[in-house]
Formats: structure tokens, sequence, C-alpha cells
């Protein structure tokens, strides 16, 4: 090749033309669809809100008829001709009367220590327990876990002689623990709490184990703040259940200074029978702080739900 002559480049093939872009109606929808609808169409939408809004309002009838008999008196409360708007206008006769009659600070400041203490020892214990079905390896550990998931089965009715026969043996008849104790037994937060533990990455733990970890640094520094989410719903759970229990808090004790709420709004009777708008006056101040509860913490409980795929992702 002399000086003169110009390298060849090699042939750059001709740029071809882009096919027009479909509009974004008519590409294919490959992705998952999440929305609570029977179909594409209006009316599909319509049918379903229309089905969510009457399970709704059948839900919340209870609650309103008995938030409304709360604020009447104990004449308009058994009138049913006038079961809306009482004849004497709405008062707080009967939630004064409750309260005059019965101790419901105390009850309540019981209700709480009761429902406290069971919650972080269910929690802890489940929690424990829950890890060790999950991550550990020991003899007659599958019959264990299958022991855990059939108590599930057992009615707690059916344990309410057992218990007391146990706290009689003890001597811990009316006082706090035979209240809090036999309540910290929760099968089902074993196996729920097992199940997320079993769906955590498993690398985590070795990358633990490397740095010289045990099982309880593992436990409680590793796995434990990865679970926050689901201890919380799983604490609401169990606070909601004491706090409502009823039977057990009956049984156990027999002091008046050991009443819980539940136990003790049913022991503001009346001489004339049933009064309606006292006993829902007590009704909504025992769930009263369960809704104060429900309202701090409900994204607690959704996070947890959609975290750990049991809303069915």
């Amino acid at each position: 090749m002399t000086s003169t002559e110009l390298p060849v480049r090699p042939a750059v093939p001709a740029r071809t033309a882009r096919p027009p872009r479909a509009p974004r109606s008519a590409r294919p929808d490959t992705g998952r669809r999440t929305g609570l609808t029977l179909g594409e169409s209006r009316l599909a939408r319509v049918l379903a809100l229309a089905a969510l809004a009457a399970l709704a309002l059948v839900w919340l009838l209870p609650m309103a008829w008995a938030l409304l008999t709360a604020f009447k008196s104990e004449q308009d409360a058994s009138d049913p001709g006038h079961w809306f708007l009482p004849r004497h206008g709405f008062t707080l006769h009967g939630f004064s009367t409750v309260w005059e009659r019965g101790d419901l600070p105390l009850w309540m400041l019981n209700s709480f220590l009761v429902s406290a203490a069971v919650t972080v020892v269910t929690v802890l214990v489940s929690a424990m327990a829950g890890y060790a079905f999950s991550r550990t390896v020991f003899a007659g550990r599958r019959w264990l876990f299958t022991l855990t998931v059939a108590a599930v089965l057992v009615p707690p009715q059916l344990l309410v002689v057992p218990w007391f026969r146990q706290m009689l043996t003890l001597h811990l008849v009316d006082t706090y623990a035979a209240v809090i104790l036999p309540q910290t037994v929760a099968p089902v937060m074993v196996f729920i709490l097992k199940k997320h533990f079993d769906s955590l990455p498993r690398e985590l733990e070795e990358a633990a184990r490397i740095d010289g970890a045990g099982h309880w640094r593992i436990f409680w520094s590793v796995l434990l703040p990865l679970s926050r989410p689901m201890l919380a719903a799983v604490s609401i759970f169990v606070f909601i259940g004491a706090w409502n229990n009823f039977l057990w808090p009956f049984v156990s004790t027999s002091d008046p200074a050991l009443m819980t709420l539940p136990v003790g709004i049913t022991s503001v009777k009346d001489a004339y029978g049933v009064q309606y708008a006292q006993t829902m006056a007590s009704a909504v101040l025992a769930a009263l702080p369960l809704v104060v509860v429900f309202l701090f913490f409900q994204r607690q409980i959704v996070k947890s739900v959609a975290t750990t795929g049991l809303g069915g992702q």
C-alpha cells in the first residue's frame, strides 16, 4: 500500500427502522395484578365495592347498636320503638353508674399489668421455641413440633381444671402469677414464629457463625431485629387475647383487688334485672383501650402480613 492510498473502512450495515411502539393500552400485561376486583370493567369494580361495603355494614351494625344503647337511659334502651333516636335524648347515666358502682381504674390497671406480662412472656418463649424448631436439630424435634401443632386444636376451656389444680399445688391461687402463667401457653404463636424464621435467609446465620456467634447471639442480634414487624403483630394479638380473657381470671382469683376488667364489669349488677344501658356502657369501656392499641399499631399488623407471605403473596 503506497502512502497516497487511504485505508478502506468496513461497510456499516444500514440501520433498520424500528417498528412503531404499541400504545400502552395495547401492550400485553405480563405483570401480576393485585387489585381486589372481579374484572376490568367498571361494573365489576362497582359490584366488588358494593359487596365489601355490605360486609362492612354487617360487621359494624352490632357495634353501632351497642354504642347507641350505651348512651341511652334504661327506659329508652328497652324501648324497641325508638331504637335509633331515644325519646329522652342521649345521656351518660350508664357510664356514670358503672363508674360509681365499680372500681374501674383498679380493674383497668390489673388488666394492663396482666396483659403486658402475658404478652412479654408469651412472645419471648414462643420466639425461642420457634427458633429452636426452625434453626436447631435435636432428638425428637419433629415429634415435639407435631405435638405443639396438635395442641392448637385443644380448647383452652378443657385446661381450666388442670391449671387450677396446678395453681393449688403451687400455692399460687389469688396471685398475679396464677392469672398470668397459664395464659402464656400459646402453641399457635410458636407455629407462626417458626414459619417466620423458616422464611428468613440462612446466609445471615452462616455469616454470623463465621464471625463466631452462637445460637443465642444469632437469635438475639440477627433474627429478632429482622422479625420486628412479626413480633409486633404477635404481641398485639396476644395482648388483645389476654385483655379479653374472662374465664381463667374469673376462676383463678376471688380477691376483688386482683379482678381484671372483664371480670370486674360482670360484678356490677342491679337489683332490677338486666340493665341494657349499663351493660353496653361496660362493654364500651372494656373495648376502648383495645381500640386505642389497635389504632397505634395497625401499621405493624399490615406490614407483618405483607412481608411474611400470610396475605397470599
